[in-house]
Protein backbone atom coordinates (compact mmCIF):
# COMPACT_ATOMS: atom_id res chain seq x y z
CA UNK A 1 0.00 0.00 0.00
CA UNK A 2 1.52 3.19 -1.03
CA UNK A 3 -0.96 5.28 0.78
CA UNK A 4 0.34 7.70 2.74
CA UNK A 5 -1.49 6.88 6.92
CA UNK A 6 -1.77 11.06 7.77
CA UNK A 7 -3.77 11.43 4.80
CA UNK A 8 -5.96 8.38 3.46
CA UNK A 9 -7.87 10.28 1.39
CA UNK A 10 -6.47 13.17 -0.06
CA UNK A 11 -5.26 11.48 -3.40
CA UNK A 12 -9.05 10.67 -3.99
CA UNK A 13 -10.41 14.08 -3.70
CA UNK A 14 -11.15 16.39 -6.71
CA UNK A 15 -9.50 19.93 -7.64
CA UNK A 16 -12.51 21.63 -5.54
CA UNK A 17 -13.56 19.32 -2.98
CA UNK A 18 -15.94 21.99 -1.49
CA UNK A 19 -17.90 21.90 -4.81
CA UNK A 20 -17.76 18.03 -5.49
CA UNK A 21 -21.13 17.44 -4.07
CA UNK A 22 -24.39 18.59 -3.90
CA UNK A 23 -24.67 19.53 -0.50
CA UNK A 24 -21.28 21.16 -0.39
CA UNK A 25 -22.27 23.09 -3.25
CA UNK A 26 -25.81 23.89 -1.29
CA UNK A 27 -23.47 25.15 1.56
CA UNK A 28 -22.03 27.43 -0.48
CA UNK A 29 -24.57 28.94 -2.29
CA UNK A 30 -26.22 29.60 1.34
CA UNK A 31 -23.69 31.47 3.05
CA UNK A 32 -23.48 33.58 0.24
CA UNK A 33 -27.12 34.15 0.74
CA UNK A 34 -26.45 34.40 5.07
CA UNK A 35 -23.20 36.78 4.33
CA UNK A 36 -25.80 38.93 2.12
CA UNK A 37 -27.79 39.37 5.31
CA UNK A 38 -23.84 40.58 7.76
CA UNK A 39 -24.09 43.30 5.17
CA UNK A 40 -27.01 44.52 5.62
CA UNK A 41 -26.69 44.09 9.55
CA UNK A 42 -22.88 45.88 9.30
CA UNK A 43 -24.02 48.28 7.12
CA UNK A 44 -26.86 49.62 9.57
CA UNK A 45 -24.32 49.51 12.30
CA UNK A 46 -22.22 52.18 10.11
CA UNK A 47 -24.65 54.25 8.93
CA UNK A 48 -25.83 54.48 12.81
CA UNK A 49 -21.90 55.21 13.84
CA UNK A 50 -22.02 58.19 11.46
CA UNK A 51 -25.09 59.76 12.06
CA UNK A 52 -23.80 59.88 15.93
CA UNK A 53 -20.06 60.31 15.71
CA UNK A 54 -20.47 63.63 16.62
CA UNK A 55 -22.42 63.28 19.47
CA UNK A 56 -19.58 63.15 21.96
CA UNK A 57 -21.88 64.95 25.39
CA UNK A 58 -18.78 66.25 26.03
CA UNK A 59 -16.95 63.11 26.51
CA UNK A 60 -13.47 62.53 24.43
CA UNK A 61 -13.62 62.43 20.38
CA UNK A 62 -12.58 60.55 17.76
CA UNK A 63 -9.80 62.34 17.28
CA UNK A 64 -8.48 62.71 20.99
CA UNK A 65 -9.00 59.21 21.63
CA UNK A 66 -7.68 57.17 18.66
CA UNK A 67 -3.97 55.62 18.49
CA UNK A 68 -3.64 54.82 14.78
CA UNK A 69 -0.45 52.93 14.87
CA UNK A 70 -1.92 50.57 17.29
CA UNK A 71 -4.72 50.19 15.36
CA UNK A 72 -2.86 49.75 12.27
CA UNK A 73 -0.50 46.84 13.93
CA UNK A 74 -4.21 45.36 13.97
CA UNK A 75 -5.37 45.75 11.18
CA UNK A 76 -1.78 44.35 9.57
CA UNK A 77 -2.49 41.09 11.74
CA UNK A 78 -6.04 40.72 10.19
CA UNK A 79 -5.02 41.21 6.83
CA UNK A 80 -1.81 39.11 7.42
CA UNK A 81 -4.80 36.24 8.60
CA UNK A 82 -6.61 36.72 5.86
CA UNK A 83 -3.71 35.94 3.13
CA UNK A 84 -3.26 32.70 5.48
CA UNK A 85 -6.21 31.64 5.11
CA UNK A 86 -5.89 31.55 1.23
CA UNK A 87 -2.47 29.34 1.86
CA UNK A 88 -4.89 27.08 3.41
CA UNK A 89 -7.48 26.65 0.71
CA UNK A 90 -4.66 26.08 -1.61
CA UNK A 91 -3.53 23.19 0.51
CA UNK A 92 -6.51 22.03 0.54
CA UNK A 93 -7.07 22.04 -3.04
CA UNK A 94 -3.64 20.26 -3.54
CA UNK A 95 -5.05 17.66 -0.75
CA UNK A 96 -2.40 18.32 2.15
CA UNK A 97 -4.31 18.07 4.91
CA UNK A 98 -1.21 19.03 7.46
CA UNK A 99 -0.12 21.86 5.66
CA UNK A 100 -4.21 22.92 5.52
CA UNK A 101 -4.02 22.48 9.53
CA UNK A 102 -1.02 24.33 9.61
CA UNK A 103 -2.06 27.73 7.89
CA UNK A 104 -5.70 27.37 9.81
CA UNK A 105 -3.86 27.29 13.14
CA UNK A 106 -1.94 30.36 11.91
CA UNK A 107 -4.91 31.74 11.04
CA UNK A 108 -6.50 31.37 14.54
CA UNK A 109 -3.12 32.59 15.95
CA UNK A 110 -3.18 35.98 14.34
CA UNK A 111 -6.72 36.32 14.91
CA UNK A 112 -6.06 35.81 18.54
CA UNK A 113 -3.44 38.30 18.23
CA UNK A 114 -6.02 41.08 16.85
CA UNK A 115 -8.44 40.47 19.20
CA UNK A 116 -5.82 41.28 22.07
CA UNK A 117 -4.93 44.12 20.59
CA UNK A 118 -8.60 45.18 20.17
CA UNK A 119 -9.57 44.40 23.67
CA UNK A 120 -5.95 46.21 25.00
CA UNK A 121 -7.87 48.94 23.22
CA UNK A 122 -11.03 48.89 24.82
CA UNK A 123 -9.35 48.63 28.06
CA UNK A 124 -7.41 51.80 27.65
CA UNK A 125 -10.89 53.50 26.77
CA UNK A 126 -12.41 52.80 29.79
CA UNK A 127 -9.95 52.75 32.54
CA UNK A 128 -7.54 55.52 31.28
CA UNK A 129 -9.79 58.03 28.74
CA UNK A 130 -13.32 57.43 30.71
CA UNK A 131 -14.64 56.60 27.37
CA UNK A 132 -17.34 53.69 28.21
CA UNK A 133 -20.09 52.43 26.47
CA UNK A 134 -22.38 55.01 27.94
CA UNK A 135 -20.40 57.92 27.78
CA UNK A 136 -22.06 59.64 24.72
CA UNK A 137 -23.69 58.76 21.74
CA UNK A 138 -20.92 58.31 19.86
CA UNK A 139 -19.09 55.88 22.31
CA UNK A 140 -22.61 53.51 22.47
CA UNK A 141 -22.24 53.43 18.61
CA UNK A 142 -18.24 52.67 18.37
CA UNK A 143 -18.66 50.02 20.82
CA UNK A 144 -21.66 48.63 19.56
CA UNK A 145 -20.04 48.78 15.93
CA UNK A 146 -16.14 47.27 16.52
CA UNK A 147 -17.19 45.10 19.62
CA UNK A 148 -20.29 43.18 17.11
CA UNK A 149 -17.36 42.61 14.80
CA UNK A 150 -15.13 41.63 17.61
CA UNK A 151 -17.43 38.97 18.35
CA UNK A 152 -17.50 37.89 14.97
CA UNK A 153 -13.46 37.55 14.95
CA UNK A 154 -14.08 35.64 17.98
CA UNK A 155 -16.44 33.35 16.47
CA UNK A 156 -14.54 32.73 13.63
CA UNK A 157 -11.47 31.78 15.33
CA UNK A 158 -13.53 28.96 17.55
CA UNK A 159 -15.06 28.06 14.24
CA UNK A 160 -11.88 27.18 12.39
CA UNK A 161 -10.64 25.93 16.02
CA UNK A 162 -13.39 22.82 15.32
CA UNK A 163 -12.74 22.51 12.38
CA UNK A 164 -8.89 21.47 12.58
CA UNK A 165 -10.09 19.65 15.06
CA UNK A 166 -12.57 17.60 12.23
CA UNK A 167 -9.60 17.49 9.90
CA UNK A 168 -7.77 15.39 12.49
CA UNK A 169 -10.33 13.10 13.39
CA UNK A 170 -12.28 12.90 10.37
CA UNK A 171 -9.40 13.74 7.46
CA UNK A 172 -10.01 15.91 4.33
CA UNK A 173 -13.12 14.47 2.28
CA UNK A 174 -15.64 16.16 0.46
CA UNK A 175 -17.89 16.62 3.78
CA UNK A 176 -15.17 18.58 5.70
CA UNK A 177 -13.52 20.17 2.45
CA UNK A 178 -17.11 22.92 2.33
CA UNK A 179 -16.44 23.37 5.92
CA UNK A 180 -13.03 24.38 5.43
CA UNK A 181 -14.08 26.63 2.55
CA UNK A 182 -16.82 28.50 4.13
CA UNK A 183 -14.83 29.14 6.95
CA UNK A 184 -12.40 30.76 4.76
CA UNK A 185 -14.93 32.90 3.16
CA UNK A 186 -16.23 34.50 6.82
CA UNK A 187 -13.11 35.08 7.20
CA UNK A 188 -12.27 36.91 4.52
CA UNK A 189 -15.56 38.40 5.30
CA UNK A 190 -14.82 40.21 8.22
CA UNK A 191 -11.50 40.96 7.47
CA UNK A 192 -12.86 43.25 4.67
CA UNK A 193 -15.47 44.72 7.63
CA UNK A 194 -12.35 45.74 9.56
CA UNK A 195 -10.64 47.55 6.47
CA UNK A 196 -13.97 49.46 6.25
CA UNK A 197 -14.13 49.81 10.11
CA UNK A 198 -10.28 50.92 10.02
CA UNK A 199 -11.00 53.65 7.35
CA UNK A 200 -14.54 54.96 8.40
CA UNK A 201 -14.22 54.86 12.21
CA UNK A 202 -10.64 55.41 13.08
CA UNK A 203 -9.22 57.43 9.42
CA UNK A 204 -11.89 59.66 9.47
CA UNK A 205 -12.07 60.22 12.96
CA UNK A 206 -8.75 61.52 13.19
CA UNK A 207 -9.27 63.63 10.42
CA UNK A 208 -12.70 64.50 10.93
Amino acid sequence: MTTSHAEPVSGQLPHEPEKATLEGRNKLIGFWLFLGGETVLFGTLFATFLALRGQTNEGPSANELFHLPLVAAATFILLVSSLTSVFAIQAMHRGNRSALALWLGITVVLGLGFLGIEIYEFYEYVVHKEFGMTTSAFSSAFYTLVGFHGAHVAFGILWIGLIIGQLFRKGLTVVTAPKVYVSAMYWHFIDVVWVFIFTVVYLLGKVG
